[in-house]
């Protein structure tokens, strides 16, 4: 009987450390690890109360008013301003991939797939400008007086800008200027969820649900009550971040890693994804969560007095429109950058254009899968030429007036400097928005069957594996991309 026990115990424990040793390790987290976030919370300044600071000076007239006091103290706002994208809404010249030379990008020259392009349609574009007066080409953007500060800064929730980033009649400057204090979400709201003609267009994770969210629209907003500017921290006036749909560098990024720990999950495999996945794919798995988003705009149909109007299908000076609510995001591979279409360059006339397609892929080690709201759209083009139109839109003349495109492109080649032929046509297009609001709770975090399974979310084909790498067994990423390199050589 010794003899048997002898026998069978070592097989036993052998089994026994088969199963146990792997369950530690993938369910175990180093002691190492620690998540501490708010240890990387900014703290927010003490609040100066201005009520007082203005008594004795009057009524103000002009928003320029209202700047000048504010520089009269703030002696080194004004030039910080004068450097900022906020302002200039121009980039520093950088290279851009497979062209010579540099290039800026920025609201101020590039086309985009919703209203196309500010110019000629100064007036109306900046209304979300941070200053006052750019009407035209001419705009004097070294002039500090006509700075608006209270675009960021008003916090008595009155504030309204119009046409050329004016105040609009009525507005009390005085109470506002009074008001001043950090930025809150309405301040940063107040253009950024209304980009695009209106709210919850452009971001689908940006919309007015979030001036006063609850935590199952945004978990940091409605659960922590956190300001815009608590991840978008801010260094003499330079806002942290960037968007892929209008910068061509990663430069002042930031990201959920500047406070969380990549690795803090209790299950080790789910930390193994942090490396292919960005923190938001599985985090924010909607968006649009109470808001409907645009994700069609057909230009092409635009000037149909016969059409009922309605703000999420039609609008005669627009065209028609698809507008989604509660929307899966879908995934492509990003490192960071994006891929630029410029003014003056060919387009895929029998296909569709992306005008900010992501850089990376599966070979790319500083790559990872992200969610992306991708904007489909129908917009002018010239036939003889093969590059988009830029067209005067609103404004004299424009086509939101005449609903004439010929009369509208011969406006815009003024203004861009870019011919136009006579011949125009429609083109389909695409603007990958990348989805990093509207963090959902933990608990709603996509759980492992949402991608590994038969309907799952993920087209893993099109993200360069052999199909679902769980399935695949030992086709990871790393082992794929060998795959790939050897047959390049080969």
């Amino acid at each position: 009987m010794n003899t048997s026990k002898r026998n069978w115990l070592p097989g036993f424990i052998a089994i026994i450390l088969l199963i146990a040793v792997p369950v530690w390790y993938f369910t175990s987290t180093p002691e190492t690890v620690v998540d501490k976030p708010w240890e990387h919370m900014p703290q927010r300044p003490a609040h100066v109360d201005h009520k007082d600071l203005f008594d004795g000076l009057g009524e103000f007239t002009s928003g320029q008013d209202v700047t000048a006091a504010c520089l009269s103290c703030h002696e080194d706002a004004g030039e910080q301003v004068l450097h900022t994208a906020h302002w200039r809404w121009e980039s520093e010249p950088v290279e851009v991939k497979g062209r010579e030379g540099l290039f800026t990008t920025g609201k101020k020259k590039s086309i985009n797939n919703f209203c196309i392009g500010i110019q000629g349609n100064w007036a109306s574009c900046t209304a979300c400008h941070t200053g006052y007066g750019w009407d035209d080409a001419d705009f004097d953007f070294e002039d500090q007086s006509n700075i608006d500060c209270l675009a960021c800064h008003d916090n008595s929730g009155t504030y309204r800008k119009g046409k050329a980033g004016l105040p609009l009649e009525g507005v009390d400057l005085l109470a506002s200027a009074k008001s001043v204090g950090v930025p809150n979400r309405q301040n940063c709201g107040g253009c950024h969820f209304r980009g695009g003609g209106g709210n919850a267009v452009k971001h689908g994770d940006l919309d007015e649900s979030l001036y006063f969210p609850t935590e199952g629209i945004d978990v940091h907003m409605g659960r922590y009550n956190f300001l815009c500017v608590d991840c978008h921290q801010t260094n003499d006036h330079v806002i942290g971040g960037r968007s892929t749909t209008v910068s061509l560098d990663n430069e002042n990024q930031i990201a959920c890693r500047d406070c969380h720990n990549p690795k803090l999950h209790s299950d080790e495999r789910i930390n193994a994804h942090t490396d292919t996945l960005a923190c938001q794919t599985c985090h924010v798995p909607e968006i649009a969560v109470k808001q409907a988003t645009k994700t069609h705009w057909d230009w092409s149909t635009a000037g149909d007095e016969t059409r009922e109007e309605d703000t999420h299908e039609y609008l005669k000076i627009k065209g028609s429109f698809i507008y989604e609510k509660n929307l899966q995001p879908e995934y492509r591979w990003s490192n960071g950058l994006a891929d630029r279409y410029l003014m003056g360059d060919k387009i895929n006339v029998n296909g569709t254009t992306a005008l900010n397609a992501p850089r990376g892929d599966i070979r790319d080690p500083n790559a990872r899968i992200w969610p992306f709201k991708i904007h489909r759209a129908k917009q002018p083009f010239d036939v003889e030429y093969e590059y988009l139109l830029q067209p005067v839109t609103s404004g004299q003349g424009g086509f939101w007036k005449e609903f004439n495109w010929d009369q509208a492109f011969r406006l815009g080649e003024e203004v861009s400097g870019r011919p136009y032929s006579g011949s125009y046509d429609f083109a389909a297009t695409e603007m990958y928005w990348p989805s990093t609001h509207m963090v959902a709770i933990k608990e709603k975090a996509l759980q492992c069957q949402a991608c590994h399974s038969e309907n799952g979310r993920m087209d893993w084909e099109a993200l360069g594996y052999h199909g679902d790498p769980i399935l695949q067994g030992s086709l990871t990423r790393k082992r794929i991309v060998d795959m790939k390199q050897g047959a390049d050589n080969e």
